[in-house]
């Protein structure tokens, strides 16, 4: 609902839907569907970039099916079982170049797998290649079978593959600068004398500092 009233911002747009769809098991997408007014002219890339400036990019539906009307009930309510299925080979619509090192090339052949896209390049984002928060969860696993670390917030934050395997280098390189050793401060409490009484005597009291 905060993603179509998000679409309805645009002037050119008189309606819009969004489907959580699962045409491949296992593999949900968010879809957005709109319909423009007459005479308005309509882009997916359009769409997506200024959603982008509104929300965050998991949010950011990976595909977009621009139609003349909608589908509706008998009841004259939006039929959304029947809107079609978006044609996901023009999801990965960015400019190809392939990832570059070990890094970036460990996260391409795990969205390759994860997506079922022959080529993946290092200016892909993972969101808009049909990623959600399950996906994460399993690209993580994936990757951490490939000996790379990486957290969910990272992902989030980082969704480009370029940008997520700089980050991921970076991470790794800080990590392993060790701490700073500690140097205990000196001891300011006086020494007891010899005779002093200690603290098993009955007529002592205990003084905390």
């Amino acid at each position: 609902g905060e993603i179509e009233a998000q679409l309805l911002h645009a002037a050119e747009l008189r309606e819009a839907a969004v489907l959580a769809r699962e045409d491949v098991p296992g593999e949900k997408r968010l879809v957005a569907y709109v319909v423009p007014r007459e005479g308005a002219e309509v882009s997916a890339a359009q769409q997506r970039a200024e959603l982008e400036q509104r929300l965050p990019d998991y949010m950011v539906p990976s595909a977009f099916v621009v139609m003349k009307a909608f589908p509706l009930t008998p009841s004259g309510k939006l039929d959304r079982k029947a809107l079609p299925a978006p044609d996901y080979g023009l999801l990965a619509d960015r400019r190809y170049e392939a990832p570059v090192g070990v890094t970036e090339t460990a996260i391409a052949e795990v969205w390759s797998a994860l997506f079922g896209i022959e080529r993946v390049g290092r200016h892909d984002q993972f969101f808009e290649l049909g990623g959600h928060s399950l996906l994460v969860v399993s690209m993580i696993e994936h990757l951490r079978h490939r000996g790379v670390q990486v957290d969910a917030k990272t992902v989030f934050m980082k969704p480009v593959l370029a940008e997520l395997a700089a980050a991921i280098i970076n991470e790794e390189r800080t990590g392993d600068e060790r701490p700073r050793a500690f140097t205990t401060p000196q001891n300011l409490i006086p020494d007891l004398p010899a005779d002093a009484p200690s603290s098993s005597d009955n007529n002592v009291e205990a003084v905390y500092l």
